[in-house]
């Protein structure tokens, strides 16, 4: 608990500081993607790493959001310190719907029934042209008119540092629900649901609890997500979106609060490295989760975790007294 507190305080203190000190817009572009695709993992992990159910359809509530802050933008003209939020919100309204119909199930019958939601979102997107534009997309997002008066670093700095805030608040969200009775009872059902419900604990109250932060959070990342992009399409719906997210997540490590944080890092890097080797990058992540799904089914983080108990509990153990000599002590 404390390393994880530390660890979000010093990553949030070090990206404030470069966000202003950085000017390159390159890497101030690197550095919203990190955190963009932190928060996105974050919130599949409330799912995946504290309820043990692992959705493949997460991308819904990323293009709801996304969606809705375009929609709110272009038609009603509505400024993004509103939209955000409201994207949040819709997307924890349908999170609340569609994990009223899936956390009934479990297993494969979640994963499937979560994917074919996504792809329903993603059909109603390219077909219901009056609302989304269809295939098209809804282009033209509009900027706050800070950004849009202030120079392109301006811009670059000012989406740096709301990227970091949502990122924040992710963190105070996800960390408020970890350590908390309704945390601890998520957990408890991941470990064995029928456990859990022996002591009274009732396993979909809070797995819709996660559900729903989950949806919240993704969706404020998809509110993020249009304004900064300026335009939204169905693409945001499919399972490229999704892959990233369980890579980000298997990697860092699933059931931890820094592992996908460090898995945002790794993979932005690595996917901007690879991005000349087009084909080659879907391969080369595909062999990444192979091995950690291998070698490392934890994660990093829940590796460095199990060394470290593994340390302490060595440097626990109390030296055994040497043997007494016969008659020693004796007059």
């Amino acid at each position: 608990m404390k390393f994880e507190r530390n660890f979000i305080m010093l990553f949030i203190g070090i990206a404030a500081l470069l966000g202003g000190l950085v000017t390159d817009q390159y890497l101030i572009h690197i550095g919203i993607l990190i955190l963009f695709y932190a928060t996105l993992g974050i919130s599949l992990n409330m799912v995946v790493g504290y309820v043990g159910e692992f959705s493949l359809g997460h991308t819904a509530f990323l293009g709801i959001g996304a969606y809705t802050a375009a929609i709110l933008a272009t038609r009603f003209g509505v400024p993004m310190w509103m939209t955000v939020p409201l994207a949040g919100i819709i997307s924890a309204v349908f999170g609340y719907l569609i994990g009223a119909v899936t956390l009934r199930l479990q297993g494969p019958f979640f994963v499937i029934v979560t994917l074919a939601f996504a792809e329903v979102l993603r059909l109603v997107a390219d077909n219901w042209v009056w609302l989304t534009n269809g295939p098209m997309g809804i282009a033209g997002v509009p900027q706050p008119a800070l950004m849009a008066s202030a120079s392109n670093l301006g811009a670059k700095q000012a989406y740096f540092y709301i990227a970091l805030l949502i990122f924040a608040f992710t963190m105070f969200v996800a960390y408020r629900f970890v350590y908390s009775n309704a945390g601890r009872a998520a957990v408890a059902i991941r470990e064995n649901r029928y456990v859990a419900q022996s002591v009274g604990i009732r396993p979909f109250t809070y797995a819709m609890l996660a559900f729903v932060l989950g949806a919240l959070l993704a969706g404020l990342a998809g509110g993020f997500y249009a304004h900064y992009i300026s335009f939204v399409g169905s693409e945001v719906f499919k399972f490229s979106f999704m892959i990233t997210m369980i890579i980000v997540v298997l990697v860092g490590g699933k059931g931890t609060l820094v592992g996908p944080v460090v898995g945002a890092v790794l993979i932005t890097l690595l996917e901007e490295y690879l991005r000349e080797a087009k084909e080659l990058r879907m391969s080369v992540f595909g062999v990444i989760v192979m091995l950690i799904v291998l070698f490392l089914p934890n994660g990093l983080m829940g590796f460095l975790h199990q060394r470290r108990e593994r340390y302490q509990a060595g440097g626990d153990v109390a030296p055994k007294p040497a043997p007494v000599a016969n008659g020693a002590g004796q007059a």
